[in-house]
């Protein structure tokens, strides 16, 4: 009987060190994805970026927040953020929306290199003025966490081809409107990291946890 449960012992003690090597290494090398286009659902993408193998970069842009001031590329070079579509009026995705993304504004609120950017998709509406209002109502950091409004056109084409957060052509009528829950992860480069829904709160606290991930890859 001991000598049958020898090998075994053995193989046990090799399997261990083998496991325990396998995790040193996956967690010390684990980055996250970098998106290309050909990596998303394809009704995801917007026909003119269909099958890129290259990573995507989202285009430049300039919006103003709740503040009026001019948030563009320059705003997040450098920077780790993300990116999300409300409006202030929105009775159904988006109050679970922002209360999940106010616990990444509270988890990095003095990580200065991490920053959120929420667009109306009601611009006609959501004015400078009445995104502010909303941004104290809801405790919003404006240094931290940028409402952004801006010409439709605009918002709606970075929505589709920026951040592929929708998966449709977006309607540019005064009766067209878009509605998303996809939140998209960013990195320095302007790559896409991670695509997560904002409703799900597991999906939000994993968004968390690829933050620090993504810091921790700058810092190799």
């Amino acid at each position: 009987m001991k000598l049958k449960s020898i090998p075994i012992f053995i193989i046990n003690i090799i399997g261990l060190i083998v496991f325990s090597s396998c995790d040193f290494i996956n967690y010390n090398e684990f980055h996250l994805p970098i998106y290309t286009p050909a990596d998303l659902d394809p009704d995801w993408v917007d026909s003119s970026l269909k099958n890129s193998t290259d990573p995507h970069v989202v285009d430049n842009f300039e919006f103003v927040n709740q503040n009026g001031v001019v948030v563009n590329e320059q705003t997040v070079k450098g920077k780790i953020y993300i990116a999300e579509f409300f409006f202030t009026t929105c009775p159904g995705i988006c109050p679970t929306l922002i209360k999940h993304t106010k616990k990444i504004q509270d988890e990095f609120l003095n990580d200065h290199d991490v920053l959120i950017l929420s667009h109306t998709v009601y611009p006609k509406h959501d004015s400078v003025s009445v995104l502010y209002a909303f941004g104290e109502q809801h405790n919003i950091n404006s240094e931290k966490w940028h409402l952004l409004t801006g010409a439709k056109q605009d918002v709606y084409r970075i929505s589709r081809k920026g951040y592929f957060a929708i998966s449709y052509q977006p309607d540019l009528s005064d009766e067209g409107f878009i509605h998303t829950e996809n939140v998209v992860l960013v990195d320095k480069e302007r790559r896409l990291r991670g695509i997560y829904n904002g409703t799900n709160a597991h999906e939000m606290n994993r968004l968390i946890e690829d933050i620090y991930i993504l810091k921790k890859e700058y810092q190799l």
